[in-house]
């Protein structure tokens, strides 16, 4: 491989495009595979690139020819093979980063905060340079920045036993949250538990809802139980509903016990229903608005940043109280529909009431036919007293419907049969 630069620092490196010879994007890099060697500098053996689905894939160090300012470029061949660490390799941003070391000078308690790579005269990639910050924990934004080459360093080959994960968070900022679950997934779960320390309640609250069951399961029973608490606070309530009923139900109620009272409401209430009813898929949270809102005010409301595409597809007007459940549902409202009137103009005069709400209790094939036969994202659900208590969106839907490990297959899956 020959370099456009001398050196490449990887946490720059992370998020960089990939490219085949023909200048078409093919993916982004995400991280560097690396062997330690005791006598001589660790030797990069590839990278770990993110390709269309989410999907991530190995690239053998000698498949790629250039690494420039801004992307690396490949061959062209790619095996598109799901990525899986193997023993005796180390994922350079998922484990050196942040990594606590001394040096042969006689500095001891520095953090590593960036690894520098180079090609040797034999066309081989090493680790050569180590940046690290002296000092280590709460400590280490305090002292320099200082370049060592890899000789001057101790204990790069030495797991902490306490790992900070700052250093990896910035270089992963620009993340979305379900790219960084992918990050998280493919941790070990000492680092996994780690950086979900280092993440804040809302961020981590985003990125626990795109992770598989498992992943949930364990970072939250790696969380202290006040923590854990106010995570599930800042996830949706259905998401938070779905991990709580994955938990031994002593330990669920434990957690819930320590929510606030006005947030556990809504989750106690969607864990009494079944998982595979219309109950048990609804998000409580839906755009509700009274029935004289104007136009202007439920666009504002539906361009909230914080809704999914799903849910600000669709606001439910409703008689006070205006949080689920309900005064009477009066019925929905399409986005297109608030586009094509003007401002000034109140919901309640444009109300799609030709279709009848869900019931709680309809199970997931009769929620699928409902949505597929009348071409909808987001559905009302209704209670026996004509109160809404949610909505479902087709993201819920699909959740359920595609197989659990969905998430790890790279996008290629076979839905099974609802019916």
């Amino acid at each position: 491989m020959s370099a456009g630069l001398s050196r490449v620092f990887v946490a720059r490196l992370a998020g960089t495009a990939v490219f085949d010879p023909n200048g078409d994007q093919v993916g982004r890099v995400r991280d560097v595979v690396v062997i330690m060697r005791a006598d001589r500098p660790p030797g990069v053996i590839g990278v770990v690139a993110e390709v269309p689905g989410r999907r991530r894939i190995f690239l053998p160090i000698t498949r790629i020819t250039a690494v420039d300012t801004g992307r690396v470029i490949t061959t062209g061949l790619l095996n598109i093979k799901r990525f899986e660490q193997r023993p005796g390799e180390t994922m350079v941003l998922g484990e050196l980063l942040d990594r606590q070391i001394s040096t042969t000078e006689g500095m001891l308690d520095a953090t590593v905060v960036d690894v520098g790579i180079e090609q040797t005269r034999t066309g081989d990639w090493v680790i050569a340079k180590l940046a690290v910050r002296e000092g280590t924990g709460r400590f280490r934004r305090r002292g320099p920045t200082r370049v060592l080459d890899w000789f001057d360093v101790v204990g790069l080959m030495t797991v902490s036993a306490e790992q900070g994960a700052e250093t990896l968070l910035a270089s992963l900022a620009d993340l979305r949250p379900a790219d960084l679950a992918g990050v998280l997934h493919d941790l070990s779960e000492k680092r996994r538990a780690e950086v979900a320390a280092a993440l804040d309640d809302e961020r981590l609250a985003d990125v626990l809802e795109e992770l598989p069951e498992d992943d949930q399961v364990e970072i939250i029973g790696n969380l202290a139980a006040e923590r854990a608490a106010d995570v599930l606070e800042a996830m949706g309530p259905d998401d938070a509903a779905d991990l709580l009923a994955e938990l031994p139900t002593d330990q669920a109620e434990a957690l819930l016990a320590l929510m606030e009272p006005d947030e556990a409401a809504p989750v106690r209430r969607l864990l009494s229903y079944s998982e595979d009813t219309a109950g048990g898929l609804m998000t409580s949270e839906p755009v509700i608005l009274g029935p004289d809102t104007t136009v202007a005010e439920a666009l504002a409301h539906v361009r909230n940043p914080d809704l999914s595409p799903a849910v600000a597809a669709v606001v439910y007007v409703c008689r006070p109280p205006l949080e689920t459940p309900t005064g009477r549902f009066l019925g929905m409202v399409h986005i297109q529909a608030l586009l094509r009137d003007p401002p000034s103009a109140l919901v309640s005069g444009m109300l799609d009431q030709n279709i009848d709400p869900l019931r709680p209790g309809q199970s997931l094939a009769a929620v699928t036919s409902h949505l597929a036969t009348y071409n909808l994202v987001a559905a009302p659900v209704v209670d026996e007293a004509g109160r809404l208590v949610g909505a479902v969106t087709v993201d819920d839907v699909l959740d359920h419907l595609l197989p659990e490990d969905w998430r790890e297959s790279g996008g290629e899956v076979e839905v099974s049969d609802a019916s």
